[in-house]
Formats: C-alpha cells, structure tokens, sequence
C-alpha cells in the first residue's frame, strides 16, 4: 500500500528534528516524543492512516482535514487545536491568487498536517529542522509555520502594489494608453487575496486567545506579529483595490473627454457646412428660374457668398465662445 506521508520528523526540542521512516513514524507518533507528520491529502490511504495512527480524532476534525474545498480558520477541540490556512501559489506555471491550504492539527505532544498542493513554507520547516534551527515545541512550529506563510505574501502584494502604481503613473501621462484589462486584472487579484487573507486575520486573533496551554507567552507574542502583519495585508489589498477602481474611473472620464471634444468639433464643423449644403441644395434642384444661370460669373459670385456666409459664422461663433 502506497504511504501518504510526504515528511516525518520528531522534533527533538532544541531546534533539530529527526527524519523518521517507516514503522518509526508509528511509534513516534503514538508516544509522548513531538512528533511532526506532513501527509497527502489528495491519497486516498490518507483516511486510512488517520483513523489508524491518530484514532482519537474527533471525526468532524476528520473531514475538516481531508475537505476538498476549505477556508481559513481555527477550531479548538479538547486540548488540540484545528488550523487551516493559506498560503500564495508560488509553485511554477501557477497564479498566486490561486491560495494554496494547509490543514493541521496540533497538540503537545504532535502535529499533524496536510496539503493538496505544495506548499514552500513547509520545505522551509524542514530545512530549519535539519539545520538546527526549527521549532522547539508544538507552539512554535505553529507561531514559525504562520509567520513563515505571512512572510511569502508580502513579495507578491508588493509586486501588485508596484504594478499599480506603474498603470497609475502611465495614466497620468497617457490615458489613453492604458489597457483596463490590466486595471481590472489587478483589481480582481486584489478581491481573491483578501478573500483568503481576511479570515486568516480572525483565525489567528482567534489562536492568539487560544486556552491552549501549551501556547506560552512567547507563542502568543508571535502569533500577534502574525496578526498585526494580516492586518496590514487586508488594509493594502483594500487600498490597492480602492486605488484601481479610481484609476479606472480616471481612465474613463479621460476617455469621455476626449470623446466629448472630438464630438464637440465635428459638431461645429457640422454646423458651418448646414447653410451652405442648405443652398447648394436649393440651388441644385434644376427647375425653372434658378438665379443666376444666364450669367457667367453667378457661379463665381455665389462660392464668395458662401465664403462670406462661413466668415459670418465663424465670427458669430468666436463670439459666442463655442470655439
């Protein structure tokens, strides 16, 4: 039978961690060592290991964990503590919008995740691990694997927040220039981060109040920075979003005035040309008695009646202020 397990570790409480394989994995995890286990969601044998190896699960916990579609929140349950979160999409050829989940359960004495998808802040938990540098307990696996999601947004809202400001410095020297798609993409960009990154605001002041035991001072201290850094996040993707709509509306009342001034001319040179189409039109309706068509100069005399009609005009429209 195929194993879900992606990673095990027993976190060996000063910042190391031990790479568990095999029948290891049991034992460590059904004993009172911190144990660490990184699972497969997509697996079907995922199921399977869990009622096996973690059999005290409550079951609504269960499916929490193996849901195909999940949002962002923390959910206390006895002495353990379900989380779900998100992380950006940096995996290649993807959308970063496209949030990536990590489900966890963790107690003091062993943590439980999994993912669909890949996810580069667990690789990082591993790489601190064996280089000496990871979590100590379960409160700081959970504080560092928060902090280390939160820490890989801030790349991707900055670039956002550039791209805005390039389409807004372009707008102000040619309007007409900027494509609204870009505008748009930026903005329906925004809209999904927020969407995922709001509810992870209220799942860690949810954790942060948490009557977890095992959440020391220090735990809670972080996941404050955790919050704080959130909050930040949601009130720039309000911004950026506020930001691209009036960029927009900047972008189409510019493109309304240049519409308006190309119309407003066409109309005054309409208006020059309606008395003199008005006589040509008179004049050209061979019948009898038309002034002027025995004499040779009538064609003459008429195109100077014309000019001087279209001087009048322009005078009256000069004063007038219409141009």
């Amino acid at each position: 039978m195929n194993q879900p397990i992606m990673h095990a570790y027993q976190i060996n409480g000063d910042g190391t961690g031990t790479l568990l394989e095999g029948d290891d994995v049991s034992q460590v995890i059904r004993a009172d060592q911190l144990a660490w286990v990184h699972l497969d969601a997509t697996m079907p044998e995922t199921r399977e290991w869990l009622m096996r190896e973690v059999s005290y699960l409550d079951p609504l916990v269960l499916d929490a964990l193996l849901a195909d579609e999940t949002r962002p929140r923390v959910l206390e349950h006895e002495q353990g503590i379900l989380m779900i979160l998100r992380g950006v999409n940096l995996n290649e050829n993807s959308e970063p919008e496209d949030m990536v989940s990590i489900r966890l359960w963790a107690d003091s004495h062993r943590i439980i995740s999994l993912r669909r998808r890949k996810l580069k802040a667990v690789q990082d938990l591993c790489d601190r691990l064996e280089s000496g540098r990871g979590p100590k307990n379960s409160g700081e696996f959970i504080a560092g694997l928060s902090n280390a999601l939160f820490e890989r947004m801030e790349p991707v809202f900055s670039e956002l927040d550039e791209r805005l400001d390039d389409i807004e410095e372009k707008a102000l020297e040619h309007s007409e220039s900027v494509e609204r798609r870009a505008i748009n993409k930026i903005r329906r960009q925004a809209i999904i981060f927020r969407r995922y990154v709001a509810p992870q605001k209220d799942a860690m002041a949810l954790l942060r109040n948490s009557e977890a035991e095992w959440l020391d001072v220090r735990h809670r201290r972080r996941i404050q920075e955790a919050h704080d850094r959130l909050t930040r996040y949601v009130e720039d993707l309000d911004a950026i979003r506020e930001r691209a709509q009036i960029i927009k509306e900047e972008i189409s009342a510019a493109l309304a005035d240049t519409m308006n001034k190309n119309m407003y001319i066409l109309s005054v040179i309409a208006a020059v040309f309606l008395p003199l189409g008005f006589l040509t039109g008179l004049l050209g309706i061979n019948v009898g008695g038309i002034p002027g068509a025995d004499y040779d100069l009538a064609f003459a005399v008429f195109c100077g009646l014309l000019a001087v009609i279209v001087l009048a005009q322009i005078v009256l429209f000069k004063f007038k202020k219409w141009f």
